[in-house]
């Protein structure tokens, strides 16, 4: 039942972007035409930069991705494995930021991007985008690294393992299902991009794919079938990326690693 509601949405959409807009309201078949699958491809022939704003929105959601793990590693590891005065202040700091919505803070952010010619540009959405996901994927890195018991950590040491490499070979490796969640997240968050996009991008050609779905909607009418043809497109890179992670999604690698 469970997976009837959550799917129904994206079967919803499909069904509108395959049916004739002359159908749409005059009863929308329940059933569709799935001989009319590869109109939904028609919307890369109707004018708009769609693969553009597709490859604009790939490149924010990496590169956050990418970025916010690596900080999210590193600040997870020194958080979970070393004591220093100040810690527990460090990790409400992180806990705080999330108290601040996004919309608080975009009239700041617009003039400190300004100043920084930051404006108009994919590398502002990606620092913006990562400062915001980041103290999340810390968060989780670090639970995950708190559960790794430390007998493991402390025998690579005593065999003359340095600290990096620690990190790299033992502890990677068993916090990857949390550090595959937080990608998925990262990346969702991300590639959902609105707000900041909006906001800090004024040319057509460098907006996001989400800010160029909304541009579909206009004053006296709305082409829904290529409104959700693009959805449907917008959605495919996410669910392929959720399908190459969620292997990695599993728990308990850790199990056996000590024994008692």
């Amino acid at each position: 039942m469970l997976i009837v509601l959550a799917g129904f949405p994206i079967y919803w959409m499909y069904d509108t972007a395959i049916t004739p807009r002359d159908q749409l309201f005059t009863g929308q078949p329940l059933i569709p035409d799935v001989t009319r699958t590869p109109q939904i491809f028609d919307v890369f022939t109707s004018g708009v930069p769609l693969l553009q704003w597709l490859a604009n929105s790939s490149i924010v959601a990496f590169c956050t991705t990418f970025l916010s793990l690596l900080l999210a590693v590193l600040a997870g590891y020194g958080l979970s494995r070393y004591r220093f005065h100040g810690r527990g202040v460090v990790g409400f700091i992180l806990f705080a930021t999330q108290m601040l919505p996004e919309a608080l803070l975009i009239v700041p952010l617009y003039a400190l991007f300004a100043g920084l010619g930051l404006l108009n540009g994919l590398v502002g959405l990606v620092l913006a985008d990562t400062a915001f996901v980041m103290p999340v994927a810390v968060w989780i890195v670090k639970s995950a690294m708190d559960s790794i018991p430390y007998e493991i950590e402390e025998a690579a040491r005593v065999d003359g393992c340095p600290r990096f490499v620690i990190l790299l070979r033992i502890m990677l490796p068993l916090s990857a299902p949390s550090i595959a969640a937080a990608a998925v997240i990262m990346f969702f968050d991300a590639w959902n991009e609105y707000l900041f996009a909006s906001t800090f991008i004024q040319d057509r050609d460098k907006w996001t794919a989400s800010v160029g779905l909304s541009s579909f909607i206009g004053e006296f009418i709305t082409p829904l079938s290529t409104v959700f043809s693009a959805a449907i497109v917008f959605t495919i890179p996410a669910i392929v990326f959720f399908l190459l992670v969620q292997r990695h999604i599993v728990s308990g690698l850790t199990a056996g690693s000590v024994k008692g």
